[in-house]
């Protein structure tokens, strides 16, 4: 099998992409100051030039947006030439079975091993270098999976142990006597996982093709439902069928809220930012976790609202927001890195719009080893639907490690 890495063909495409990134991120700065400029001497605004910023602000947006999916594309191996032998006897078995439909060698081999995915009307599980390669798909265009904590397990739930505080501790002499400090409260934060589903269709034809990569065409198809439905879940999921989203949980203000709630800081403008000095309350959302949520604190906003806080400048006139000049690095405001998530909501009258915090100690995913794949050539002649799930789960581990903005007077 021959190994072909696309990041060695496409480098110059993405230099040549991120440097009319770059330049257009100029463009805008240019105009925008323009703009500045002239409401300050007629006291009005200009239509024409407003609307060539938003313009150029779309297409920073669009560029960027470009500009990460060329990278991710590059990061992933390609594979060509002749299909490898594989030696892993199961792995071989799977394939037939998606390439041919027999699932005689992978059935004996699970009644063999006991394993309780044997039931053919359920489909099969995948091999774990299948399962891995979907996994890394999904992860590549899963905003949220990208930044929270993601952790294994093998049963459908999980439950953390959390400490209610209750401890003691205290200073000691080398032969000093030891007092027994009281035991901390515990209690438990329960993570079940939910399935997910995709049923991506091929031709006969193409799975004859002995070319044609089987195991990286499921794990493209799979990954783009597989990662649209987990982000919407990741942060707006409401716990039935689905994992719960940090924005599902109860948002209060941060100065009163208990255990359990996520607490946010208000703009003091409903529906908006302050007129002046606006960038203040992004200072208070940035402050507001303690300083150990701090240190890898990020933002997580939508497209839109990054649009808006592109024109945000500090006292010195320089421009909050800043690419980076890597075309796999975030950009950054306030020094923080931004990621962009299109599931979070639009600035409006008392929305989260904006969160701040150290999302991987913050917000858990759970995955459930195993991923189920059932072939199924009849429901759609004359293609083939491969019927795939896995069972994912997520939830708020940490109440204090994430905070959100709310436009909102109080």
């Amino acid at each position: 099998m021959t190994i072909e890495n696309k990041a060695s063909g496409r480098e110059p495409e993405i230099r040549s992409a991120m440097r009319e990134f770059l330049g257009a991120f100029e463009s805008f700065k240019s105009a925008n100051d323009l703009r500045l400029e002239k409401l300050e001497k007629k006291r009005k605004d200009d239509v024409v030039l407003r609307e060539k910023i938003d313009r150029i602000n779309t297409s920073l947006s669009e560029q960027k947006s470009t500009l990460d999916r060329m990278t991710l594309s590059a990061r992933r191996p390609h594979l060509s030439g002749q299909e490898a032998v594989y030696p892993d006897e199961r792995k071989a078995a799977f394939l037939r079975y998606m390439r041919a439909g027999d699932a005689a060698a992978i059935h004996a081999l699970e009644q063999k091993a006991l394993s309780a995915g044997i039931d053919p009307d359920g489909g099969y599980l995948a091999p774990r270098e299948i399962e891995r390669l979907i996994t890394a798909a999904v992860k590549d265009i899963s905003p949220i999976r990208q930044i929270a904590s993601v952790r294994e397990i093998g049963a459908n739930m999980f439950r953390k142990p959390v400490s209610l505080g209750g401890g003691a501790a205290g200073w000691v002499a080398e032969t000093g006597a030891r007092a027994q400090t009281t035991t901390p409260t515990l209690s438990a934060i329960d993570f079940p996982t939910m399935e997910l589903y995709a049923m991506p269709a091929a031709s006969q034809t193409l799975l004859d093709d002995s070319v044609v990569d089987v195991e990286q065409w499921l794990a493209d198809e799979v990954q783009t439902e597989f990662a649209a439905q987990e982000g919407a879940a990741f942060v707006n999921g409401d716990g039935i069928a689905q994992p719960k989203g940090f924005l599902s949980y109860p948002i209060t203000d941060d100065a009163v809220r208990i255990d359990g709630e996520i607490g946010y800081i208000a703009t003091g403008v409903a529906g908006g930012f302050p007129v002046t000095n606006p960038a203040d309350v992004l200072l208070d959302l940035i402050y507001a976790p303690k300083q150990a949520y701090r240190a890898n604190g990020r933002f997580v906003m939508n497209r839109s609202v990054v649009g808006q806080l592109r024109k945000f400048k500090d006292a010195d006139g320089s421009y909050l927001w800043q690419p980076s000049l890597q075309a796999s690095d975030p950009a950054t405001l306030l020094g923080y890195p931004v990621s962009e998530a299109e599931d979070m909501p639009d600035i409006a009258l008392n929305s989260h719009s904006i969160v701040f915090g150290d999302l991987a100690r913050g917000y858990l995913i759970v995955d459930r080893v195993g991923v189920r794949v059932l072939r199924d050539p009849y429901s759609s002649k004359p293609y083939v639907l491969f019927y795939t799930t896995k069972r994912v789960g997520g939830g708020v581990q940490n109440f204090d490690a994430i905070k959100a903005l709310k436009f909102s007077l109080l």
